[in-house]
């Protein structure tokens, strides 16, 4: 969520008029993520988000914006999009598209421990769950068709060890995916990116009155409760297990060596399990989603390592950890959080 193009007052006051939000108190930028231009955004009516697409188009917005329309109506706690006053959810700023959606309570935790993990785990399973009548439909669009296509980009500047890494895991994933097994494999709408700076969290009462109309979890132990889970743009239908493997490689892992956390991720998986239990399939396979969670975004730090896209503010994300990651999942001796 870096800011690649710029909005003068001027220009937010016009683009304003098609909403019905009230005068501007505050709006300031958000120097956090790479892919969109997000900006904190206060008017008389509250306090929301706006959004400016730099590479999403028109066409490729409604399967986002509908699905968290589609979430905050079965009552997972997502931002939801603002309708302009002709009913549109988007429109055009500055000759991009872009959005404006609630914001919600909280701050992302960044040190979690097993209780955060465990209300993550939950409601990833309620959000999954609720995702299974979404009228729309759309691939994950960094999976392996991604993959194939990058990894030849990258290659040339990787070394020699990081290159045969590459192309190994390349060729698992190849067979994993062609599998019957995989196949099989339940899946839906995904957030496919829900890292710790995905989802906020707020203490105590600050979160909400978590009586069930909010989707909101609670917790005694800390007095955290779940916000909600936020920036849907990497979106995309695939395996819920890929999602929950995604999910538990960024909440569950020890920062310095890659290595997971075995009571974070047992918990995480155990409060996953309590909304949705794993299969068979999803349990023998709970390493290969492992391991394609961590190339996954691998490929993709290496790829903006390498390709990088200016920006006004713009934090890149070291490589490195993911290759980790991978050669940690790679070489575990047995798969570490599933429930067999």
């Amino acid at each position: 969520m870096a800011v690649f193009t710029a909005v003068n007052d001027a220009q937010l006051e016009h683009w304003l008029t098609h909403y019905s939000l009230g005068k501007v108190l505050d709006f300031r930028g958000i120097a956090s993520g790479i892919e969109n231009s997000n900006f904190f955004l206060t008017t008389e009516r509250g306090e929301y988000v706006l959004t400016i697409f730099e590479k999403l188009s028109a066409g490729e917005l409604p399967f986002y914006l509908n699905l968290m329309r589609h979430l905050a109506a079965h009552q997972v706690p997502v931002p939801d999009p603002v309708l302009r006053d002709d009913g549109q959810l988007f429109g055009d700023l500055l000759g991009k598209p872009a959005t404006i959606v609630t914001k919600l309570a909280g701050r992302p935790q960044l040190a979690p421990d097993a209780h955060h993990c465990a209300e993550v785990g939950e409601m990833l399973a309620r959000m999954h769950l609720a995702g299974r009548d979404f009228e729309f439909s759309q691939p994950n669009l960094r999976s392996l068709s991604w993959w194939e296509e990058v990894v030849p980009e990258i290659e040339p500047m990787v070394d020699d060890e990081q290159r045969r890494l590459l192309l190994d895991e390349l060729a698992h994933q190849q067979a994993f995916f062609a599998s019957a097994d995989y196949a099989a494999l339940p899946g839906g709408p995904c957030h496919c990116d829900l890292f710790r700076d995905n989802v906020l969290f707020a203490h105590g009462d600050a979160a909400g009155s978590g009586d069930g109309a909010t989707g909101l979890l609670g917790s005694e132990a800390s007095g955290d409760r779940l916000g909600g889970f936020f920036d849907f743009y990497f979106a995309g239908c695939d395996k819920w297990l890929f999602d929950l493997a995604v999910t538990v490689n960024d909440w569950c892992v020890d920062l310095a060596s890659g290595a997971l956390d075995a009571r974070r991720a047992g918990e995480m998986v155990r409060a996953y399990q309590s909304v949705r239990p794993l299969s068979d399939a999803e349990n023998r396979h709970w390493r290969d989603m492992l391991r394609a969670g961590a190339f996954r975004f691998w490929v993709s730090r290496l790829y903006d390592f390498h390709k990088p896209r200016a920006a006004e503010m713009l934090k890149p994300h070291d490589p490195r950890h993911f290759e980790r990651i991978l050669v940690d999942r790679i070489g575990a001796p047995a798969p570490v959080g599933s429930a067999s």
